[in-house]
């Protein structure tokens, strides 16, 4: 609440003349100066709206959110500005403090370097201390252990998915096995697919029978593998994992949960994350014309619609290929593999599947453990092993909630109907409907 009769006035007057821009202008300053920096931030978008391209007006909305800790928002201001041949001082030194709030230390020394040499009034000796380099971390792991596997799952181990596997296979499989076919048409082995569905739909199961198709190596990367609290880290460990995909090819690059490492940089308020997704897509693309040939990318996501629409284009993740819930003659097929090794009686499947309408694969498997442990237990009480009956997956079938597909679709809902002017989820549109799954409906 403001507590000074100029700036009551001041307001007042602005409030009788929404339209008046140097008075808006001379308001939001004014508070900016007083340290009402929330008034001070709402004055200037009002201005702005007056005037889009106002640089002053710009600059005091960016100081506003610097002063407030709001830095990605401030160097997204500032974007429009810094762009352009001989811009103001004070733009770069408010990009210099935006940037060192993100811990992008060298960035933000440039920018007051820049700032300051162009007018030297602008010099800050405590932002300048604050600005000497960082020291070296020996202990920061420059590269991430060399894991390339080889996979003993093939597309046989995969129950259903018909559909999936055959994207699969045109996509990133043929290319390798019938090169000669596929350059003759100008197409090289290499590519991108990302798999998208709900939780525990068997996306890392699917990457995995790829490679074991494919007889490729196999590297999975988790966030752990990437990820790092030193600046400039993350992006060596990404370069390095594909150097080591590349070392390998043919070779499937699986990684998973992407949308961390992909996610939409408009989202990004810190300058370091949005250069991880930088050096992911430069990474995509290769240095080199054929820098990624015989690397085939496979990435799973839970969250597509949180991905960067430039992993989407042409040459990158430029097929989405959805992993539905299986339907009845899928969850019968994967209860089948789930179950094979084990001592059976007479098992019906098929009931099994109708009972797990909305299961998924991961479902599937946690009725099949704890039917397991109930017949184990059986098992040492009679002095021998008791088969697995289809009553011991009934009872616990019966007993046991979906874990995801509902949530999941009810979330994906408000995309494919309020945020598919692409058309980028028509894929899911009959799931909305209620046209698929054992029952009609999900």
């Amino acid at each position: 609440m403001l507590d000074d009769a100029g700036l009551h006035a001041l307001r007042e007057a602005a409030r009788l003349s929404p339209d008046n821009l140097p008075l808006r202008r001379h308001l939001a300053e004014q508070l900016l100066t007083k340290g009402y920096l929330a008034e001070a931030e709402a004055e200037f978008r009002a201005a702005l709206v007056l005037s889009p391209q106002d640089p002053d007006v710009i600059a005091g909305l960016a100081e506003a959110f610097v002063r407030q800790s709001a830095y990605g928002p401030a160097l997204s201001a500032l974007e429009p500005l810094l762009a352009a041949p001989g811009h103001a001082p004070r733009a770069g030194l408010l990009a210099a403090r935006a940037l060192l709030g993100e811990g992008d230390v060298a960035g933000a020394a440039r920018r007051y370097h820049d700032a300051v040499s162009r007018d030297p009034s602008l010099a800050d000796p405590d932002l300048a201390a604050r600005l000497t380099p960082q020291p070296a971390t020996p202990h920061a792991p420059e590269t991430p252990p060399d894991n390339a596997e080889r996979s003993g799952v093939t597309f046989a181990d995969v129950a259903g998915m018909e559909a999936v596997k055959e994207a699969l296979r045109v996509k990133l499989l043929l290319p390798v096995q019938q090169p000669e076919l596929f350059a003759a048409f100008g197409k090289r082995a290499g590519g991108g697919v990302l798999l998208y569905g709900p939780p525990g739909a068997g996306k890392t199961h699917l990457a995995r029978a790829a490679a074991g198709e494919l007889g490729a190596a196999f590297i999975s990367v988790g966030l752990a593998d990437i990820l790092d609290m030193y600046i400039g880290s993350s992006e060596r460990n990404l370069r390095a994992t594909f150097e080591m995909a590349r070392r390998n090819r043919p070779c499937v690059l699986f990684f998973d949960e992407v949308d961390a490492l992909a996610a939409r940089r408009s989202d990004m308020r810190q300058a370091h994350t949005r250069q991880l997704v930088n050096q992911f897509l430069a990474e995509l693309d290769g240095v080199e014309e054929n820098a990624n040939e015989g690397v085939l990318v496979l990435a799973a996501t839970n969250a597509p619609w949180y991905i960067d629409v430039a992993f989407r284009r042409p040459g990158r993740f430029d097929q989405m290929v959805f992993v539905p819930p299986p339907d009845a003659s899928a969850r019968a097929a994967i209860l089948r593999i789930l179950c094979r090794d084990k001592p059976l009686a007479e098992m019906d499947y098929d009931a099994v599947a109708k009972v797990t309408d909305g299961f998924v694969g991961a479902d599937l498997k946690g009725v099949v453990d704890r039917a397991v442990e109930t017949k184990l237990r059986q098992s040492i009480s009679a002095g021998r092993p008791l088969p697995l009956t289809t009553h011991d997956l009934l009872a616990v079938a019966q007993g046991t909630k979906p874990t995801a597909v509902k949530e999941w679709l009810g979330t994906a809902r408000n995309y494919v109907l309020h945020a598919n002017d692409s058309g980028a989820w028509d894929e899911l549109m009959p799931w909305i409907d209620g046209k698929k799954g054992s029952r009609g409906r999900w």
